[in-house]
Formats: C-alpha cells, sequence, structure tokens
C-alpha cells in the first residue's frame, strides 16, 4: 500500500471538557458513537481520550478534503482499539464513500496527549492507480 493522503489535527482538552459541561449528551451522541463514548467512559481521562477521538475525526475531513459539510456526520468516523490498545479508524457513511473514490482502503491513525492538548494524525493508504 502506498500513502495517498494526509490530515492531522490538535484539540484542546479543556475546549471539549467545556462543551461535555454545556451541552452534555447531545453533544457526546452527535458526535461520538456508542462505542467510542463506552471506550472513553472506562478510563479516569475519559476527557482526554474523547479529546483524542474528536482530533482524529478532523484529521480524517482533512485527509478527505471535505470538512464537515454536505452531509457528513462526525459520527461517519469512528476511533476504535484493537485488542492491543491501538486505535484504529473505521469508516461510515458518506465518508466511507468519499475515502472509497479517492482510493482509500485503509485510514491508519496515531493519537498523542501533552498538557491539555491531543493531537491526531491520519494517513489514507491505497494502492496507486
Amino acid at each position: 500500500m502506498t500513502i495517498l493522503f494526509h490530515g492531522i489535527d490538535l484539540v484542546d482538552c479543556r475546549r471539549i471538557e467545556k462543551v461535555v459541561k454545556r451541552h452534555g449528551q447531545v453533544f457526546l451522541d452527535r458526535v461520538f458513537t456508542p462505542a467510542e463514548q463506552a471506550y472513553c467512559n472506562r478510563h479516569r481521562s475519559a476527557t482526554e481520550r474523547l479529546a483524542g477521538r474528536f482530533a482524529v475525526k478532523e484529521a480524517v475531513l482533512k485527509l478527505i478534503g471535505t470538512g464537515w459539510r454536505n452531509g457528513i456526520a462526525w459520527t461517519d468516523v469512528e476511533t476504535l482499539n484493537d485488542p492491543s490498545g491501538k486505535p484504529i479508524v473505521q469508516l461510515h457513511g458518506l465518508v466511507a464513500q468519499l475515502a472509497d473514490e479517492m482510493g482509500v482502503q485503509q485510514v491508519s491513525v496515531s493519537i498523542t496527549h501533552a498538557a491539555d492538548l491531543a493531537v491526531a494524525s491520519a494517513i489514507g493508504l491505497g494502492c496507486d492507480k
């Protein structure tokens, strides 16, 4: 596979914490899938993990090149973890369709945290055409 596209994003964890306090479950359900919420809520640092997943969503949309428009839902980008804890991305809906049209067969992500920041990098992999 070849690297076709890249996206990166930086999120302030305090910003996510404020939005969750202000909008609660409405925000969580709009932005995060039930599986993402369950994973984050199992950890003491739930806000940090939510911020990381938010950064992944933004990084993937930068990779696709669309931003949040034309029917794209926040939950079209879902970050789960494999058995070893490595973050994996599953694309759904319109984002999956757009990625397929671009030749993206797999999205590989990395998430890191420093102080009150979460950073995600997303790489779109596919075969040369």
